[in-house]
């Protein structure tokens, strides 16, 4: 069974940083689009980051310049370095896999990020 495990979440102050981890397996890890996503209380779930398998990235335009994702497929691992939070990035994030074409489409269970003074 796929299972997506996040790590990393946690109470920072404004302006501080968190770096996120999800580890995926039993995967072919390499073919999959990681992508994170966050969900605020009462908040629609929002796509946050993307990174194909080639390690090409892309963002939401609320996280540009202040978060980074990346991948490490020897690791089976993506990654969420979040820079310069904002409480307006308070919220469960949530990672995700999906092999393009196909219907394999797998999710973590979430990881509380709080940014709070």
């Amino acid at each position: 069974q796929v299972q997506l495990v996040e790590s990393g979440g946690g109470l920072v102050q404004p302006g501080g940083s968190l770096r996120l981890s999800c580890v995926a397996s039993p995967i072919n890890f390499r073919m999959y689009v990681m992508k994170w996503y966050r969900q605020a209380p009462g908040q629609q779930r929002e796509l946050v980051a993307t990174v194909t398998p080639d390690s090409i990235a892309s963002y939401v335009d609320s996280v540009e310049g202040r978060f980074t994702i990346s991948r490490d497929n020897a690791k089976n691992t993506v990654y969420l370095q979040m820079n310069s939070l904002r409480p307006e990035d308070t919220a469960v994030y949530f990672c995700n896999a999906v092999w393009a074409h196909t219907p394999l489409d797998f999710w973590g269970a979430g990881t509380q990020v709080t940014v709070s003074s």
